[in-house]
């Protein structure tokens, strides 16, 4: 069974969700206090949606400071398995543990509705259940959603795999090369921008189980694959 901390910051909106879903799938989920800085030995750590600290400045700038933000850095650079979800992936590249930015939407308005996204990589801690090329149903809840990625970065991530969910049939924020999630180069940091947990049982979002499988991969991830030996570079975008 995985431990998995899900780690509050004050403006968190989807930790409950994100708590359940994880329970759901088996594993022994908890939270973790933005100011604690352990993680009770978590294998997995999940930083979930919502509008930490107002999403004053840009959103995530101020929960990168967060104390808990040191253990989680030391997590990923252990080869831990993290990941990101909305507001969660725009901390983790605000702290440098992904690349790129998470920016404005291209209409600047707040966008709420499902979205269609492709699933670009199975070989993460949390897509392993999926089949590359599927198409999910997700919703999506942000205004500062457009991944933004320089020329040269962008061409890395799609040389490397690292493109883990790819908008389809429309890009709603106007990502770079309609990114919806990407993942460390050590493949055990992933960040994407739609909310699985809100499509993890029957009667979320209208029915359907597409996001399900984000939190079941932990425990069959657990169960097939031992943990990657991942190391830091220059402390950013992890690496083997």
């Amino acid at each position: 069974m995985r431990r998995v901390a899900v780690v509050v910051f004050p403006g968190s909106n989807c930790d409950a969700d994100t708590l359940h879903a994880a329970r759901a799938a088996g594993c022994e989920a908890y939270v973790v206090w933005h100011r604690e800085r352990d993680l009770g030995q978590a294998d997995v750590v999940i930083l979930p949606g919502g509008f930490s600290y107002g999403d004053y400045l840009r959103s995530g700038a101020i929960a990168r400071f967060s104390p808990v933000m040191a253990a989680v850095a030391e997590h990923a650079r252990a080869g831990g398995q993290l990941l990101g979800i909305c507001n969660g992936f725009q901390i983790l590249c605000e702290a440098g543990l992904l690349p790129g930015a998470l920016m404005r939407n291209a209409g600047l308005r707040f966008l709420s509705r499902p979205v269609s996204v492709r699933v670009e990589a199975t070989d993460t801690p949390f897509t392993c259940l999926y089949e590359r090329g599927e198409v999910l149903e997700l919703p999506i809840a942000h205004g500062d959603g457009r991944y933004a990625a320089d020329p040269r970065t962008a061409a890395e991530l799609e040389a490397g795999g690292q493109v883990v969910w790819r908008y389809v049939r429309d890009n709603p924020n106007g990502s770079t090369n309609h990114i919806a999630g990407v993942m460390s180069a050590g493949r055990n940091v992933v960040g994407i921008m739609p909310h699985p947990e809100r499509r993890a049982a029957p009667a979320l979002e209208g029915g359907g189980q597409d996001g399900a499988r984000v939190f079941l991969s932990m425990e069959a991830r657990h169960a097939t694959q031992d943990v990657a030996d991942v190391r830091a570079v220059d402390d950013r975008h992890l690496r083997v």
